[in-house]
């Protein structure tokens, strides 16, 4: 299954943005589906994760302020970002975590 991330974009602080991440086939084959995102210096950072059945789980740094999710019946996950930080810019990417399977990312810039 291929994953193509999209929905990024400039946004002030504060600001929404939703990224998609469309699956090429059936996403429920995808038992834990992530996002990772990386800015230009820092290490990779897992964002957040959902598994097939909607257990989800938070880096500390977006709790509260990302929601995960995915719908198994039109293949596509999403990562709704809520009250951005300039510290969330960075190339964000889906990806099937347990087989390590990246799509491309799309980039997210949020300006103070």
């Amino acid at each position: 299954v291929q994953l193509q991330a999209s929905g990024g974009g400039l946004v002030q602080a504060g600001g929404s943005l939703r990224l998609s991440c469309a699956a090429s086939g059936s996403i429920f084959n995808i038992l834990v589906l992530a996002w990772y995102r990386q800015a230009p210096g820092k290490q990779r950072e897992l964002v957040a994760t959902i598994t097939r059945y909607g257990i989800t789980n938070y880096a500390d740094s977006v709790k509260g302020r990302f929601t995960i999710s995915r719908d198994n019946a039109k293949n596509t996950g999403y990562l709704q970002m809520n009250s951005l930080k300039p510290e969330d810019t960075a190339v964000y990417y889906c990806v099937d975590n347990l087989n390590q399977y990246w799509g491309q990312g799309t980039q997210v810039t949020v300006s103070s």
